[in-house]
């Protein structure tokens, strides 16, 4: 399965992901494109190759016309304001009032909205969403309000929007790859910021990471190496923290920062390939997933169908209902989810919202899959797309896809089941 591995050795910011992206492939012109659909003005992109501490790689910048939203004093670019620092000086002024001092701020459902109004696709806005309810979360957190009340420049500039929103249209046009970052590696030492000197992790970040529950280790680096924006889309997008596994490289990338670090470069360096075979010798494709359960014994059978059918199209890898014996001899279900880790809070959302559960029960699992590819047979009635899945080079898996048999089945006026037959014959 093809893999983006995040090197975070000298952490990661919105900026340089996306400087990344661009370095891997990702069309500039066909990420700015689809940018233009939030109908968000006031800032222009660039992506240019320079070299870091003599390493090559691409600057993205976002620069902020003059007076433009988001400007918050910065006025000409982002070159100054929202690089590797993320300028604490304006990330991390927050306004409870309603209003920023500069009538710039957005809360949390503004930004929703904008994004939920725009063309983009359902996949890019359900995960810029995602990433932003992580730092509004967060910011919520440390103000000791909900985070729909929470006005702050860090997720209502316009270069955050930017950084968020383009980095899920960036992992769109690449292919929507699984993502796997290096441990979580942050500086140390102090930043200024509007609520006085705090230390490294800022608070965000640290929060940003906590909910997710990931490990975080300080290094020598007398500087903050992870910005909020950058913790919200490792801890949306990663499915785990840990180092290079096998991982057959294909493509190499960095995305640059400005800081000059005094221990590393500032550089995001990301790895795109296919994972390869496993210590086993196997060729099965090794992965982790969630799987969320809860039992359920006053739930009509009307919701846990559409529950089902919604789950699916949200994108779980599985849903199945089981039935069980509850407490009092009363019959119920368990009704099991499958998705992949970064998906997990949203599922668990959507069991408690929609079905009778007052809890769930979250568990990481690993899988073991055989190869797949999909391709197009040809039978004796039509062509059919069937599913393949090898095990050490050998075909043990022959799926026929159901509408494609359908179809065919139905034009020649046969029996799906001969379709069925004929195109697992013609497969082996």
């Amino acid at each position: 399965m093809k893999t983006l591995y995040l090197d975070i050795f000298s952490g990661i910011s919105g900026d340089m992901f996306l400087g990344a992206m661009v370095d891997l492939g990702v069309d500039f012109d066909a990420l700015e494109a689809e940018l233009k659909k939030l109908k968000l003005e006031g800032y222009t992109l660039s992506a240019n190759r320079r070299q870091k501490c003599a390493i090559d790689g691409v600057k993205f910048d976002v620069h902020l016309a003059d007076g433009g939203e988001g400007d918050h004093g910065h006025s000409h670019s982002h070159d100054h304001s929202h690089e590797h620092s993320h300028s604490h000086e304006h990330s991390h002024e927050h306004s409870h009032g309603g209003g920023d001092g500069h009538g710039h701020s957005r809360n949390f459902a503004q930004i929703s909205e904008m994004i939920h109004a725009s063309t983009l696709s359902d996949w890019v806005k359900e995960k810029s969403v995602a990433v932003f309810q992580r730092v509004a979360n967060a910011e919520g957190k440390i103000h000791g309000m909900p985070p729909f009340e929470v006005h702050f420049h860090e997720v209502g500039a316009v270069d955050s929007i930017v950084d968020i929103v383009g980095g899920c249209i960036a992992l769109e046009l690449l292919g929507k790859p699984r993502v796997r970052s290096g441990p979580v590696i942050e500086g140390t030492g102090f930043i200024m910021c509007a609520h006085g000197r705090f230390p490294i992790p800022a608070p965000a970040t640290l929060n940003i990471l906590a909910e997710r529950g990931v490990a975080i280790t300080q290094c020598e680096e007398p500087n903050e190496l992870i910005t909020p924006t950058g913790a919200a889309l490792i801890a949306e997008f990663a499915e785990d923290f840990g180092p290079l596994q096998n991982l057959t490289p294909e493509k190499v990338a960095f995305g640059l920062g400005t800081r000059d670090c005094e221990t590393r470069p500032n550089v995001l360096r990301a790895v795109l390939g296919e994972e390869t075979a496993s210590a086993s010798g196997n060729d099965w494709e090794t992965d982790t997933i969630c799987v969320l359960e809860t039992n359920l014994d006053d739930i009509s059978s009307e919701v846990l169908g559409d529950f089902v059918e919604r789950a699916l199209k949200a994108g779980a890898l599985d849903v199945v209902h089981t039935p069980i014996q509850m407490k009092k001899n009363r019959p119920g279900v368990q009704l099991s989810v499958l998705c992949a880790e970064g998906d997990a809070d949203q599922f668990c959302e959507m069991i408690l919202r929609e079905t009778s559960a007052f809890g769930v029960r979250r568990t990481l699992t690993e899988r073991r899959k055989l190869q797949r590819e999909t391709k197009t047979v040809t039978t004796p009635h039509g062509e059919v797309t069937v599913k393949l899945g090898k095990f050490n080079g050998e075909i043990v898996q022959v799926a026929p896809e159901y509408e494609s048999c359908r179809a065919i089945a139905a034009k020649a006026d046969v029996p799906l089941k001969a379709v069925y037959d004929a195109a697992v014959a013609a497969a082996r």
